[in-house]
C-alpha cells in the first residue's frame, strides 16, 4: 500500500512540473524553448512573493497564474502594506499610496506609473529598493514546518506520560530516529558528560532541514534549503553555539597548538604558521555546513527540473519516456537525499560541538 501511495505521489509529481512546462512551449514568443526552460527552473529555485500552483495563457494572449498572493512588507519613508497580487509576477506596477513599486528579477524597486526601471552598465536596476520585510514563500514554509515541529513533538510528548514512557502513533516513527541522534551522533562525538545540553539544538536542526527538504519535493515548489541565505543562517548557529560553548582547552589548542611540547622560541617560527591555519579553520567548518546543504539540494532540483524539461526538447516517442523515467527515479532518490543532507549536517555541528566541549587533564 505504502509502494502504491509513494508511487502515485511521485507520478503526480513529475505530471505536475511537466503541466508547468508545457506553458513554457505555449509562450515561445518571449524565446526559443531551451531558454523558456532555463527561466522556468530559475524561477523555481528563487525564493518568491506567492505560492504560484500553475499558469497558463487565456485566449487574449495574457498570462493567467493560479496560486495564493502573500503579503509585501517594505519600509519606504513608512510601512507600506500589501498583497503581492499587485505585482503580478512583474507584469503590472503596484501603487500603493503614493508610491509605485515594480517587481523585477525576484527584487521589488521604487518606480514610476510606467514601471520604469533604469540599468547601468552590467544590467544592474538603479532604481531604489526599499527595505523588504515581506513574508515570502519561504518565510511561510519556514514557519509552517516550525509550527508542525512544536505540536508534533509537544504531543508526542504528552503521549509519554500518557502510556508510561511508550511511543504512540507517531511517536513510533520519530523515537528511533531521536534515540539514533542521542545515541549514535551526540553521545560518540560531544561526550558522555556534555553531549546532554547540546541534544535541544541537534534535534531540532535535524528534523528541520529534513521537513524543509521534504517540503522542497511537493508541487509547491518550495526550495528554502536551497537558497543560500537559510543554509547560512543554520551554519551560523552551528558556529555560535560552537565557539560561544568553547572550552580553555578548546581555545588553547587554536591560539597553542604544540602546547608544552617545545620551548617558547622554537614555537614562534611554526606558530607563524599554525594559527592562522586554526583561526581559519573556525570559519570553515561553518562554511563547509552551509555550501554542502546549499550546493546538494540546489542541484537536486535542477537536475529533476531539467530531464523534465528534455521531454518537451525531445519530444519523442523514446526521449520523452526516457526523460520521464529518470525525473520519476531522481524524485526517489531525492527522497534519501533529503534525509542524508539532515544527517551530515547534525553529525558535523556534533563533532564540531565535540571540539569545542573537548576537555584535557592537566598534570
Amino acid at each position: 500500500m505504502i509502494k502504491k501511495i509513494n508511487a502515485s505521489f511521485f507520478l503526480f509529481l513529475a505530471l505536475f512540473f511537466a503541466a508547468n512546462f508545457s506553458q513554457a512551449k505555449e509562450t515561445e514568443s518571449s524565446g526559443d524553448l531551451k531558454t523558456e526552460i532555463k527561466q522556468y527552473i530559475s524561477h523555481h529555485l528563487e525564493d518568491a512573493y506567492d505560492f504560484s500552483l500553475f499558469s497558463y495563457t487565456d485566449q487574449a494572449g495574457e498570462h493567467v497564474y493560479i496560486g495564493i498572493p502573500l503579503p509585501v512588507i517594505l519600509w519606504d519613508n513608512g510601512l507600506q502594506i500589501f498583497s503581492s497580487s499587485k505585482l503580478h509576477h512583474g507584469e503590472s506596477v503596484a501603487h500603493v499610496g503614493s508610491n509605485y513599486y515594480k517587481l523585477e528579477h525576484g527584487k521589488i524597486y521604487k518606480t514610476d506609473a510606467e514601471g520604469t526601471i533604469n540599468y547601468d552598465e552590467s544590467n544592474h536596476a538603479t532604481n531604489v529598493a526599499p527595505l523588504d520585510f515581506s513574508i515570502t514563500k519561504g518565510v511561510v514554509s519556514m514557519l509552517l514546518i516550525a509550527v508542525l515541529m512544536f505540536f508534533l513533538f509537544t504531543n508526542l510528548a504528552k503521549s509519554y506520560t500518557k502510556t508510561g514512557g511508550l511511543p504512540a502513533g507517531v511517536g513510533r516513527l520519530f523515537e528511533p530516529i531521536v534515540l539514533y541522534i542521542r545515541d549514535d551522533i551526540a553521545r560518540p562525538n560531544i561526550g558522555e558528560k556534555k553531549y546532554g545540553k547540546y541534544m535541544n539544538f541537534l534535534l531540532t536542526i535535524f528534523f528541520f532541514i529534513w521537513f524543509l527538504n521534504l517540503l522542497g519535493l511537493t508541487p509547491l515548489g518550495v526550495n528554502v534549503t536551497g537558497n543560500i541565505a537559510v543554509t547560512f543562517g543554520l551554519a551560523l548557529l552551528t558556529f555560535v553555539i560552537t565557539n560561544f560553548t568553547g572550552t580553555k582547552d578548546y581555545w588553547l589548542h587554536i591560539f597553542d597548538p604544540l602546547g608544552g611540547s617545545m620551548k617558547w622560541y622554537a614555537k614562534i617560527p611554526l606558530y607563524i604558521i599554525l594559527i592562522p591555519i586554526e583561526v581559519l579553520g573556525i570559519f570553515i567548518k561553518p562554511f563547509s555546513l552551509l555550501i554542502r546543504l546549499y550546493a546538494n539540494m540546489q542541484a537536486g532540483h535542477i537536475v529533476l527540473m531539467s530531464l523534465i524539461g528534455l521531454m518537451f526538447i525531445f519530444k519523442s516517442w523514446l526521449g520523452s519516456p526516457l526523460s520521464f523515467g529518470l525525473a520519476f527515479a531522481i524524485s526517489i532518490i531525492e527522497l534519501l537525499v533529503a534525509l542524508l543532507q539532515a544527517y551530515i549536517f547534525t553529525m558535523l555541528s556534533a563533532l564540531y560541538f565535540g571540539f569545542a566541549a573537548e576537555e584535557h587533564e592537566h598534570h
